[in-house]
């Protein structure tokens, strides 16, 4: 990310623009989202994969350990040939005398590279010091004969740091919280493409002879700093494409649902004594009318029955489950469920909350906090919806498969 520096000098803050370290560590993220195996950006969450490419090329500014901070005198021969408060002759030549050389250390955090970086900010006198591994060292020179007070030179040098340090922050903060966006373009792009070409030579109808010299598996990228994450983990086989429901459609299922939410608080006396099942077929028969006859109630699927399934073909589309409130158990227990019937990538799928006598803010913070504490939870997502929440989900048994799941409450006369 950084280039090559000569540490020696002693000069900070000036060997090269910050924007351009910040451009060309961008740059070098891009540039291994292309290199990364095609089959394993495809069979990669690309949320997961722009999470691990923003945290792995994030900068972390430069923190001063003051705390930690320590000092040591060595006796050295200093050179006063241009000490004007002598009379040296000839000044060709050191000339040395007895004294003492003070070190001040102060431990830091971040990028070390940093100090030789130049903000949008900076003064006609930047600081010296020499960085020596995670350590910024002060150094200072008197002979024994005439020491000077060293302290108010370090407290003033420190200030001029601490200030170009400063001044790095915004740059640094602007560039880390544009990552996630520029890592998922990046990875949606790199799918898009690679999705075309296995399209184009799936339509030759010719069998393709795989490559002596192409990858059977993934390597992990080089990691920049210790603390650089792994890469999610995915299966480098082929990658199969497979069929999606299109977002509009699936909010086409919820608002049936939602507007016979309506029906049901405007005819309380009709919906009262109604169980899960009676309550259930309800949206069935609405489904239906919009969904030409694909939605059916009670279906086997995977491991048990659904309440409201859509199939495409031989594909499901929209799995529902329909519950009373029950408390956060047995809302756990329901997601639990409805994972069992989920198929495919990309699923979409919904519960119905039945809410009789419980108050809303009591129900709607006990699926909040049961779904972020759910082992498959992945994400919040937002949705503007009063009465329910939105969040991503890893499917049963593999983390790259992920399903939206909606959670509807809907108020029941008691």
């Amino acid at each position: 990310m950084f280039g090559s520096v000569d540490k020696s000098k002693g000069l900070l803050f000036c060997t090269y623009e910050l924007s351009g370290t910040i451009r060309n560590t961008q740059n070098t993220m891009r540039q291994e989202i292309e290199k990364l195996d095609g089959n394993r950006i495809l069979n990669t969450t690309p949320s997961d994969l722009a999470a691990y490419f923003s945290e792995k090329f994030k900068i972390e500014p430069i923190r001063l350990l003051r705390d930690e901070w320590y000092a040591d005198t060595t006796e050295i021969q200093v050179d006063v040939r241009y000490d004007r408060r002598r009379y040296i002759p000839d000044t060709s030549r050191p000339a040395l005398v007895p004294g003492e050389r003070t070190e001040v250390r102060i431990p830091f955090e971040g990028e070390p590279d940093l100090f030789y970086s130049q903000s949008n900010n900076m003064t006609t006198n930047p600081p010296r010091a020499a960085i020596v591994g995670n350590e910024l060292v002060l150094r200072y020179e008197s002979p024994a004969d005439s020491p000077q007070e060293v302290r108010p030179l370090i407290d003033s040098e420190l200030r001029n740091i601490e200030s170009y340090i400063s001044w790095q922050i915004p740059m640094i903060e602007a560039h880390n919280s544009a990552l996630p966006g520029l890592a998922l373009q990046a990875i949606e792009q790199r799918r898009a493409r690679l999705l075309a070409q296995s399209q184009r030579v799936a339509a030759l109808g010719i069998p393709v002879r795989r490559r002596d010299d192409a990858p059977r598996t993934y390597a992990v990228p080089m990691m920049r700093r210790n603390a650089t994450p792994s890469l999610p983990p995915a299966s480098s086989a082929p990658f199969t494409p497979e069929p999606t429901w299109a977002m509009d459609q699936y909010e086409q299922a919820l608002k049936i649902m939602q507007d016979m939410a309506v029906v049901m608080e405007r005819s309380p006396g009709a919906f009262k004594s109604m169980n899960e099942e009676a309550l259930r077929q309800h949206f069935l028969v609405q489904l239906n009318g919009q969904f030409e006859g694909k939605a059916t109630g009670e279906t086997f699927n995977m491991e048990g029955k659904t309440d409201i399934l859509l199939r495409e073909g031989d594909r499901n589309v929209f799995i529902a489950e329909c519950k009373i409130w029950k408390g956060p158990k047995a809302f756990d227990e329901a997601i639990n469920q409805l994972l069992g019937y989920a198929t495919w990538r990309d699923g979409k799928t919904a519960i119905l909350l039945f809410n009789r006598g419980v108050g809303t803010s009591t129900v709607l913070a006990g699926i909040d906090t049961t779904m972020k504490q759910h082992p498959n939870f992945k994400r919040s997502v937002s949705w503007p919806h009063e009465s329910g929440f939105r969040y991503v989900l890893s499917s049963k048994g593999d983390a790259n498969r992920e399903l939206i799941l909606t959670v509807l409450v809907f108020h029941v006369p008691t």
